[in-house]
């Protein structure tokens, strides 16, 4: 009998096999009587790795799952369109001509943070409705409520937060605007404050070596920050805030459609700080005063006629920064002003074997030392002696985007990227003055096309960039001029069955880093339903900007050693890395809630780094790598929506970045090695009228981690091994009124954790002992803000 059955089952295999229920169609450019098919069109379900690629006639047959009903169709150069449906059926799809030259955007209600399942590319993208979760002034604080990126303080004064991934800091992260390099050279160290929130539509991050299309410089990964547009922005849009450390901030958009093909914006942003915060009563204001101004108007063009489109930004921007001892008067206490210690002793720039580059020429470098400054005395000036710091910034920037679509070939396009920038940063540092003028040119044209099938997709060009500095450090002037231009192609498969990949190789010529070449490698795999195992690979390469991604190393008695060895970046070598990684994500359903689980794991090894030395109390140093230096990462992730519109987030991140130092292989210093993160976001069912209440809660924890040697030091100034854990907890409240209005109130250090010694020797700012860039934790303590958002 059993011998029947088995017969039976076998013979009804076929059936079981082919009976699954389907949703089939045919894909069509048009609803005109001569459309075309769309060959090579990708149709698949959302939140779903169940996906399928039209064939030569545009026709589909895709599986039918009760727990997906929103159909996606996608085709280069064309709108998507996200169809509902909840049966089995036949069906015809005609999708409209896109007009956006890089990438097509899908218009729909989204996740506030998304994952990509299909993309090669480890990507996650942070929308405006997350950014809101926080008070995010500033492109700096907009990661608060995102795991993928760490925020630290840089140093004990001037409050500005410095990003990390991967293990590593952000310049070796690939920081762009709409694909172009913006936060980068002159503007590293506080540039990321200089991009309001509110300007902000949505922030992609890619974890590993980025796209050969956006440079070379990429190493650990690359943040893309999209701009709202003036066609899709309110009208009206005013933000406003204020906390109780005195911070105010404004901002306010004005966006008007001129006519049916142009639009316009201008946003203003302002914010000022003129209370003076001392909680631990060290002397030292625990925030800077300062204010800013940032203005930028912005222009839209589309023709989806003619398949041009372009953009135009013009900004300006004013900053100006004041930090250091509470009774600093920069009217009689600056260096300018003649006031200084008696006989002070200016920290010294010894050994630094780099010839002052100015102009086009690159003279050849056989180890000729600048003259140092070692121990030379400033003369007795007058006035009191008081530490103080003024940090006085002035930046243009424009940028242009063109584009141009076939109209009889939309999966064809040309593109063309400009910018320019001129960053003027005048600044001192007690005795210490650091100038830097920063002008900027890049340039970037693309052609887009296919080979065979949109399964099949290219990308080519040239990039042509210029970057001038005007560098002086107390007196010693280190000028230079950067030339590169480069070529890069990137080849793109997509089979959403089971395989995509990436594959890029660009080829570049720099005046001081010679010819070299950097490629980059992605690849996706689908083992089964809603997962995705990913894999990459690249190298990037960059000249170190030592004294500007570092400045806040002039806020100390440090002497500065330059140990070059006639290389043609400050005496020193260039920065190359190759950087590995593979992740996994795998989305789920439990109790019928959606939710998703990641894996990371990323190794960047550096074939030469700018080692900066901070191991001598006394000193720091920057010396090429003599030895290994490699950056290794782990990330877990889950997503899981608790119950209806309750959000639950955490993550845990190991990291194990090591250095080679001339002291012996040491550990990342002001680095934990353990993060723990907890977000917890709940939303009431929205009304008619957009009115709901939300609520938001952030838990970051921090483990130990390495201090600089301090152990020279007198006992007093001395500093443990390693710092202590400690947990940030931030909160926020928001109430919609309406479509138009909504207030918020929020908390940040909410467990009122502060550093008990931020500024080592406070008591002795001119003394040998001064030391402001070991801090680990935050230095305000428990902070409460208030806003309201209004737009029509």
């Amino acid at each position: 009998m059993n011998k029947y059955i088995v017969v039976l089952l076998l013979c009804m295999l076929p059936y079981f096999s082919f009976s699954q229920e389907k949703v089939e169609g045919v894909v069509f450019d048009s609803d005109a009587s001569n459309a075309l098919s769309l060959s090579g069109a990708n149709v698949y379900w959302q939140d779903s790795q169940t996906g399928v690629v039209t064939d030569f006639d545009g026709k589909f047959s895709i599986p039918y799952f009760k727990e997906f009903n929103r159909l996606i169709i996608s085709y280069v150069g064309f709108e998507s369109d996200t169809l509902t449906v909840n049966a089995p059926k036949t069906i015809r799809v005609t999708l409209k001509p896109s007009n956006e030259l890089d990438e097509v955007v899908v218009q729909q209600e989204r996740d506030a943070i998304q994952k990509t399942y299909l993309s090669p590319q480890n990507v996650i993208t942070v929308n405006s409705d997350e950014l809101l979760k926080a008070a995010c002034c500033n492109l700096a604080e907009s990661f608060e409520t995102n795991p993928a990126i760490d925020v630290n303080l840089s140093d004990g004064l001037t409050g500005t937060k410095q990003i990390q991934m991967l293990g590593l800091t952000s310049p070796y992260l690939l920081i762009t605007q709409e694909n172009i390099p913006m936060v980068r050279g002159a503007s590293q160290a506080y540039g990321l404050t200089f991009t309001p929130g509110t300007w902000i539509e949505s922030i992609q991050i890619t974890k590993g070596a980025g796209s050969v299309v956006n440079g070379y410089e990429s190493i650990s990964g690359q943040i893309n920050t999209e701009l709202v547009k003036p066609l899709t922005d309110n009208a009206v849009f005013v933000n406003g805030y204020a906390n109780q450390n005195g911070r105010y901030e404004l901002n306010t958009h004005f966006n008007k459609k001129l006519t049916d093909k142009l639009s316009a914006g201008l946003y203003i942003h302002g914010n000022k700080r003129t209370q003076k915060e001392d909680n631990n009563e060290d002397g030292f204001l625990d925030a800077p005063l300062g204010e800013q101004i940032n203005v930028m108007n912005r222009w839209q063009y589309q023709n989806p006629e003619t398949g041009f489109v372009s953009f135009l930004n013009v900004r300006f921007l004013n900053d100006e920064k004041q930090v250091g001892q509470v009774d600093f008067n920069p009217n009689t206490d600056s260096v300018d002003n003649g006031g200084s210690l008696s006989g002070a002793e200016v920290p010294a720039l010894s050994g630094a074997e780099v010839p002052a580059l100015s102009g086009a020429e690159v003279p050849a470098l056989s180890g000729a030392e600048v003259p140092a400054l070692s121990g030379a005395e400033v003369p007795a000036l007058s006035g009191a002696e008081v530490w103080g710091s003024e940090i006085n910034t002035r930046r243009f920037d424009t940028s242009l985007k063109l584009g141009y679509v076939f109209p009889e070939l939309p999966f064809q396009s040309f593109g063309f990227q400009s910018a320019y920038s001129l960053h003027k940063q005048d600044s001192y540092f007690g005795i210490r003055t650091y100038d830097i003028n920063h002008e900027s040119i890049y340039s970037n044209l693309l052609f887009n096309s296919i080979i065979g099938d949109t399964r099949n997709k290219f990308k080519t060009g040239i990039t042509f960039a210029y970057d001038g500095y005007d560098e002086v450090v107390t007196t010693d002037d280190y000028s230079r001029e950067d030339r590169s231009v480069g070529a890069f192609f990137e080849y793109s498969y997509e089979n959403l069955d089971k395989v995509s990949l990436t594959a890029g190789l660009r080829v570049d010529e720099h005046n001081r880093l010679g010819t070299f070449v950097t490629p980059r490698f992605h690849i996706r795999y689908t083992p089964w339903e809603r997962g995705s195992l990913r894999g990459s690979f690249g190298r990037g390469k960059r000249a170190a900007n030592i004294f500007a991604e570092n400045q806040q190393l002039f806020a100390s008695a440090r002497q500065i050693n330059i140990a070059g060895s006639g290389g043609y970046v400050y005496g020193l070598e260039p920065e190359d890395a190759w950087n590995y990684g593979v992740s996994f994500l795998q989305g789920f359903n439990f109790f019928n809630r959606k939710g998703d689980i990641s894996l990371d794991y990323y190794v960047t090894d550096f074939t030469n780094q700018i080692v900066v030395d901070w191991e001598n109390p006394q000193e720091v140093s920057f010396y090429n790598l003599e030895g290994d230096c490699s950056a290794k990462s782990f990330q877990v992730e889950l997503n899981y929506e608790i119950l209806t519109r309750l959000n639950f987030r955490t993550s845990y991140k190991f990291y194990d970045v090591f250095t080679d130092y001339k002291s012996g292989n040491l550990q990342k210093p002001l680095q934990a090695q353990h993060r723990f993160f907890v977000n917890l976001g709940y939303e009431t069912e929205d009304k008619d009228n957009g009115a709901q209440w939300k609520f938001d809660y952030t838990l970051h924890s921090f483990g130990e981690a390495r201090l600089p040697d301090t152990s020279a030091n007198p006992v007093e100034y001395q500093l443990p091994a390693f710092s202590p854990t400690y947990n940030l907890m931030n909160a926020q409240v928001t109430k919609v009124f309406s479509n138009t209005f909504e207030l918020y109130l929020g908390g940040e250090n909410l467990s009122d954790v502060q550093q008990i010694t931020p500024v080592l020797g406070a008591d002795d700012p001119f003394g040998p002992n001064f030391d402001t860039t070991i801090v680990y934790a935050p230095i305000m303590g428990r902070m409460f803000y208030a806003g309201f958002r209004f737009k029509i």
